[in-house]
């Protein structure tokens, strides 16, 4: 028996990928190469793609922060789709989150992520985004939290060379989940899916991130 329907509403967190897209300073932007077209008399469209893996909306692998840490193929699925936790926060851009700007709100789901309106236009780069403090990360482990995701590039800030907030996750065996667009999305509960792609060795996965308007429990 299917869990949704197949008018089951949602809603796409997803940024649109497109060469405008802004990427961190020197990373490989997005790019397109059509190889067959209809336009050119083929009988077919074909293209190639090249990009960072940490492109729009995003996970990382813990091998990317740690140098014991898995691939993205070797991680479980479970982290990246299931009941979910929106909280919008009043934090100042370019600052880290606190426990103190969301004290009011009581955590009630395995997977949270959070809303700063920091980083609203994934089409132009800008470095005073959000980003998470190891104190919220310690409490929501706490919680028995599974995933954090931010509508962010980063959970550490774009200059950061220690990357306390990935190296937090890491410890405490958390998924990371970036660049969401979450502008339109009310604080709320809801249903996770953002699943990663199986990328041999990946150090991360571009997702198709949607949130179900119901969630299923916690």
């Amino acid at each position: 028996m299917s869990l949704i329907s197949d008018n089951q509403s949602y809603i796409d967190i997803t940024p649109v990928i497109s060469e405008s897209m802004g990427v961190f300073p020197g990373d490989c932007s997005f790019s397109r190469d059509v190889v067959l077209s209809f336009e050119k008399g083929d009988n077919l469209v074909l293209s190639s793609i090249k990009a960072t893996a940490h492109l729009g909306a995003h996970t990382d692998a813990p091998n990317h922060y740690h140098p014991d840490g898995v691939s993205i193929e070797k991680r479980s699925l479970n982290y990246y789709m299931g009941p979910c936790q929106v909280i919008e926060v009043p934090t100042a851009k370019g600052q880290r989150i606190e426990l103190s700007d969301f004290e009011d709100q009581k955590i009630v789901a395995r997977r949270v992520l959070f809303k700063t309106n920091s980083y609203v236009d994934p089409n132009n780069w800008s470095d005073d985004f959000c980003s998470l403090s190891v104190s919220v990360i310690e409490y929501l482990n706490q919680h028995k939290v599974r995933l954090v995701g931010i509508d962010t590039p980063s959970v550490d800030p774009c200059d950061s060379k220690d990357l306390p907030a990935h190296h937090a996750i890491y410890k405490n065996d958390m998924a990371i989940l970036e660049g969401v667009v979450l502008t339109d999305v009310v604080p709320g509960i809801y249903t996770l899916l953002a699943l990663p792609l199986a990328i041999s060795g990946g150090d991360a996965s571009p997702v198709r991130a949607i949130l179900l308007s119901e969630g299923n429990g916690v």
